[in-house]
């Protein structure tokens, strides 16, 4: 949670953009596009962050301070929500781990491993087939088949 009058705030929230304020009080988001390169972004965004933050640490902005308004706004969890999290995040946590073993008696060792770094760690065949030293060829017939397993005892997983 944070008070969305605080412009650094605003900035440390949004990580694909800078977020400053503009003479007459809206704020301009500037995105990568907006930049030669990722590095020149990265450089400036830093940058805001550092200053935005020293600007508001001088006092020149108090973000401690909230409104009424803004507090009554603020989304609370309730008290059943309290209570009962840790129970739900158990019972999503057993039901994941039910699924993994299931997936893992439908698939290969290797199957298993492969569409893990694939779908879960986001790296691509060629990274895959690299990591492994075998060609990519492999790679993407392993995961071609294991995908087919998986969609065969749950479609829902891949619906778009």
């Amino acid at each position: 949670m944070f008070d969305t009058h605080s412009d650094y705030a605003l900035n440390k929230a949004d990580k694909n953009a800078i977020v400053c304020p503009s003479v007459t009080g809206e704020h301009i988001r500037l995105t990568r596009e907006d930049f030669s390169s990722e590095e020149e972004f990265l450089y400036w965004k830093e940058w805001s962050d550092n200053d935005l933050h020293k600007i508001e640490n001088d006092g020149q902005y108090d973000s401690r301070c909230l409104t009424l308004d803004t507090l009554r706004d603020t989304p609370t969890p309730s008290a059943e929500d309290a209570v009962l999290a840790p129970y739900i995040a158990a019972e999503k946590a057993e039901r994941r781990r039910r699924l993994i073993e299931v997936f893992k008696t439908c698939l290969t060792a290797k199957q298993y491993r492969r569409m893990c770094l694939y779908y879960l760690n986001h790296m691509t065949e060629a990274e895959i087939a690299a990591l492994e030293g075998v060609g990519q060829r492999r790679v993407s017939t392993s995961i071609t088949s294991g995908r087919k397993i998986v969609e065969k005892f749950f479609p829902e997983f891949f619906r778009r």
